[in-house]
């Protein structure tokens, strides 16, 4: 008998902090949602985001073929999340052994001869105590500030790296710099495998660790995980957009400008949509759309960086702080400071000059966030205004601090508006994007393009 298999569309949104795919079916419903750090190859994050996309269209059917079934009740969302868990740990753990042997590569390098051999066996120190750690960054409740290989491997690697350099003499510089070579090739490649093997193997963790969370009905979630995994996922057209689309490699006709998918992204999520507000790594975008989704205006912020998310990264680095600090931070304070200017440039200065002044740091850090709100809403008045409803997508989005500011500047502005603001806001342009996918192949044309 011959597997199964389903038509999926799929959507691509190179960004230039992230690279977000959306993989939608032949109802235009959302399958699975992927995304990666963008790198200077743009193909290789299209392709690694496309495959989290697929990895996630699976927990998805996963989901679906258990409820059908009437299989575990009320315990099915824990054993998605534990077996999510398993399955992530089985992907970590086959990319830390792909680092381990790109890393003890790195020693037959001529620089290292006289001492390859405690190199090599340092290395492989640093990463038992690695793999032995492993199991616990993906224990339920683990605190991981970070779901990206590189960031989760880096961080401990280093602190282990330095405790090995310690112990066995070996130069501390010695283990980065295999480790900083290596982490490059590794990252530009997906991680290796059969996707259904390791699905498996993750299963079967599962049922070992937590007998009881199935009971009886091990065998036949078995069974529907089996036949699930037997169902393909056809690639029937593909469309990119975002900073990068110019250099995926593939013709015009499968690439689509931001603007419109995300515009046709924000209708798709909410139909009544006419005014779309997308803050990203990079740019600004304001956006007015009919009833339709399809675009009637749009203004976009110029070439500089103010009022994006690479200023409020900039910022966060001024500052000595984590990105994700920022919003929290900011929604600390009673009296945001009134700030001059959102250029980039002098940001810096003003930021440091303020903290001279005995300003605190949570009325500055939420000042720049209502003068990063104030520059958007000037945007989205150049385009037409804002209109009910209105749509709020992009990184920035996740940002509470940016929310609170945004609403408020609207109510002082256009009165009581409808805001949409969609936990997924970020994967807007890549869900605009496999709609437009969907609707070409459906216009018939071919899917000469898959990555």
């Amino acid at each position: 008998m011959s597997a199964a298999a389903m038509k999926t569309f799929v959507g691509i949104d190179l960004g230039s902090t992230t690279t977000k795919s959306v993989v939608i079916d032949e109802n235009s419903q959302v399958i699975g949602r992927g995304i990666t750090n963008s790198r200077s190859n743009y193909g290789t994050a299209a392709r690694v985001a496309s495959e989290e996309a697929r990895v996630d269209g699976r927990f998805t059917l996963f989901r679906r073929a258990l409820t059908e079934s009437g299989l575990l009740g009320d315990r099915l969302g824990d054993f998605l999340g534990a077996l999510e868990r398993s399955f992530r740990l089985e992907q970590f753990s086959t990319q830390l052994n792909d680092l381990e042997e790109t890393c003890l590569g790195q020693t037959a390098s001529e620089r290292f001869a006289s001492v390859e051999q405690e190199l090599r066996g340092a290395l492989g120190e640093s990463f038992r105590r690695l793999r032995e750690e492993a199991p616990s960054l993906y224990a339920p409740g683990a605190n991981r500030k970070s779901d990206f290989f590189r960031d989760i491997a880096g961080a401990r690697f280093y602190a282990y790296a330095e405790d090995v350099a310690r112990e066995t003499g070996i130069a501390y510089e010695m283990l980065l710099n295999c480790y900083d070579k290596s982490i490059i090739e590794v990252e530009n490649r997906p991680p290796s495998g059969n996707l259904s093997e390791q699905f498996r193997k993750a299963l079967a963790r599962v049922l070992k660790a937590d007998a009881a969370l199935l009971g009886d009905e091990a065998d036949r979630v078995r069974t529907v995980i089996d036949e699930t995994l037997a169902l393909e996922l056809t690639e029937s057209y593909l469309v990119g957009t975002g900073y990068g689309r110019v250099t995926l490699p593939f013709s015009k006709e499968h690439i689509r400008s931001e603007i419109l998918c995300h515009g046709l992204g924000a209708h798709m999520m909410y139909p009544k949509t006419r005014t779309v507000l997308d803050i990203g790594g990079q740019d600004t975008k304001g956006i007015q759309i009919d009833e339709k989704g399809i675009v009637t205006s749009f203004q976009m912020n110029d070439r500089c960086a103010a009022g994006c998310g690479r200023y409020l990264g900039y910022i966060a680095d001024e500052m000595n702080m984590g990105l994700h600090e920022l919003g929290p931070m900011a929604m600390k304070s009673e009296k945001p400071a009134r700030i001059n200017s959102t250029c980039t440039v002098f940001a810096g200065a003003e930021l440091r000059d303020r903290l001279s002044l005995g300003e605190k740091r949570e009325d500055i850090v939420a000042g720049l966030h209502r003068a990063i709100i104030l520059r958007a809403i000037s945007i989205i008045s150049r385009s037409g205004g804002v209109t009910d409803e209105f749509t709020f997508t992009g990184g920035v989005a996740k940002n509470e601090a940016a929310v609170r500011e945004l609403r408020k500047v609207i109510n002082e502005n256009y009165g009581d508006v409808v805001i949409n603001i969609n936990p997924d806001s970020i994967y807007t342009g890549a869900l605009g994007a496999a709609e437009f996918a969907r609707r070409a192949f459906e216009g018939g044309a071919t899917p000469e393009s898959t990555l």
